[in-house]
């Protein structure tokens, strides 16, 4: 069984041609070489995140612009006062057999 990196599952690599990968560039481009191909891929990376950050920003610029936020409310004026309650309490009807309840009274 190989020990296989997930990235590098998905291309079918695993440990051994992962290192086999290694020693074939260091072969190739020597020890000197490699730490400015690390630099450089570093810095095509930073360009790549800094233009997807910019295209993102453009976009939710231009969502606001089609869709503006709604203006802000006018404040209530100093003056408002809510109506006042017309129901008045009720009285206590007392219960009586056979007669009907009378009117209620205006005395305050």
């Amino acid at each position: 069984m190989t020990f296989m990196v997930p990235f590098l599952a998905a291309f079918g690599l695993g440990g051994t041609e992962l290192i086999l990968i290694v020693l074939a560039v260091l072969i190739l481009f020597g020890a000197k070489k490699i730490p400015d191909f690390a630099k450089g891929l570093g810095q095509g990376i930073k360009e790549f995140k800094k233009a997807s950050r910019e295209v993102q920003e453009e976009i939710e610029r231009a969502g606001e612009e089609l869709n503006p936020p709604p203006p802000p409310r006018p404040p209530l004026a100093s003056s408002y006062t809510p109506p006042a309650e017309s129901v008045q309490p009720a009285e206590p009807v007392a219960s009586s057999s056979g007669s009907t309840p009378s009117a209620p009274s205006s005395n305050p």
